[in-house]
């Protein structure tokens, strides 16, 4: 009785109940759009300058970080290297020598990053071969180098040129060499782009007379949210020498950003909820008004006040649910195609975020907690809204409902 009831309420004002359905699957379209944008840019982000080369950790000696030069490195060792790779979570390891150098070709000279890396071991960490737009992979046993395919750009060389590296080596000794670019490869991040040189580890701790050397191990970890755990068995294996950090911490810069973003954007969807819910409310507010004297009537020929507020409490959470289903049928398909199809900007604002190292790109992510939690959202809403319309009738007097 009551659902037929409310169904034919729901169909009385065709014109009230699809103007309600369309603010709510507008509400839900532009709410998901929003949190899949944000979580795709950050994710994305974070691909890009942690997954593909920093790491969700890194092992460093202890003091390395504060001041990044070779003679803070560590001796490699191989028994603790295999260790560390059978943490529970820990899916790889990339072992590294890092230090800043001069790199010249020609008459151009330009300040870069020189990582010393085993060259199967990167490729399982950041799928380096992966990202050669020009050129061959090269092998642990070569003296070649791939470039950053912004920094082949500013010194205008290209695969079999020579490039000549330049730096102070370990204990003060001068490093120079010359080498092979055996490959070009393009990165999501401008930063590392513009400025990345990667040779093979033997050759870079042979170039910095550096033998058995590392600066850092690098781990890639299977579930991020347990990031924390993981650091601290890998923090307990290592032993007090070492030093072992998130991300967060070797880019307090980066977290910070997303955080701040995060905090804005839960500030414009509280907004957005509150034009929501008077939206919502209006709409049942005209509803209870307009139907005063049908309900007076109904009270007066003995309709228990409690079954009519239902009734009414039935026919939002109906017009509710239809209005956050379109939205999720609408939404999905336009999350997916922007995941696929990301939004690139140009200009000024691009320029902007290369410069602080981020790639100028905003692609939407598909995860659905997402819709979920933003379809949860608008039903507790529309649910606590409804009830306004029980205490509307059990406060009614009939009498005074049918007076016009």
């Amino acid at each position: 009785m009551i659902l037929k009831l409310t169904w034919r309420n729901l169909w009385r004002n065709k014109r009230r109940t699809f103007i309600t359905m369309a603010s709510v699957t507008f509400a839900v379209v532009l709410a998901v759009a929003m949190q899949s944008f944000q979580r795709g840019i950050f994710d994305n982000l974070v691909k890009n300058i942690v997954s593909f080369y920093y790491g969700y950790i890194q092992l460093h000696n202890k003091g390395y970080w504060d001041e990044r030069i070779i003679d803070n490195g560590f001796i490699s060792d191989d028994s603790l290297l295999l260790r560390l790779q059978k943490i529970k979570g820990v899916t790889k390891v990339a072992p590294r020598l890092e230090t800043f150098v001069l790199a010249s070709a020609g008459n151009t000279t330009k300040g870069a990053m020189l990582v010393g890396t085993d060259p199967k071991r990167e490729n399982d960490f950041s799928q380096l071969q992966a990202k050669l737009v020009s050129g061959e992979y090269f092998n642990s046993n070569e003296e070649s180098a791939i470039l950053g395919e912004g920094l082949s750009e500013r010194l205008n060389i290209k695969t079999g040129d020579t490039i000549v590296i330049l730096s102070q080596g370990y204990q003060g000794t001068l490093a120079a060499g010359k080498y092979r670019v055996k490959g070009i490869a393009r990165f999501g991040s401008p930063d590392l782009n513009n400025r990345i040189i990667y040779l093979p580890l033997a050759a870079t701790q042979a170039f910095l007379n550096a033998e058995g050397l590392l600066t850092s191990l690098s781990f890639g970890i299977e579930q991020p949210e347990k990031m924390i755990p993981i650091k601290e068995q890998i923090d307990l294996m290592a032993g007090m020498s070492y030093e072992v950090m998130t991300w967060k911490e070797l880019m307090p810069e980066i977290a910070n950003h997303i955080r701040a973003d995060g905090s804005s954007f839960y500030i414009f969807t509280g907004i957005l909820y509150l034009i929501i819910g008077f939206g919502i409310f209006g709409t049942i507010l005209m509803m209870a008004t307009e139907r005063r004297y049908e309900f007076g009537m109904l009270i007066a020929i003995g309709m228990p006040k409690l079954r009519l507020g239902i009734t009414l409490l039935i026919e939002t959470i109906w017009i509710t649910i239809t209005g956050v289903l379109a939205g999720v049928l609408i939404s999905w398909p336009v999350v997916s195609w922007f995941s696929k199809n990301p939004i690139r900007i140009s200009g000024k604002m691009a320029d902007v975020y290369e410069r602080f190292g981020f790639e100028a790109l905003f692609p939407a992510s598909v995860h659905l907690p997402i819709f979920i939690m933003q379809s949860l959202t608008v039903l507790i809403i529309a649910f606590l809204l409804g009830l306004y319309p029980v205490w509307y009738v059990y406060k009614l007097h009939p009498v005074t409902a049918m007076k016009k």
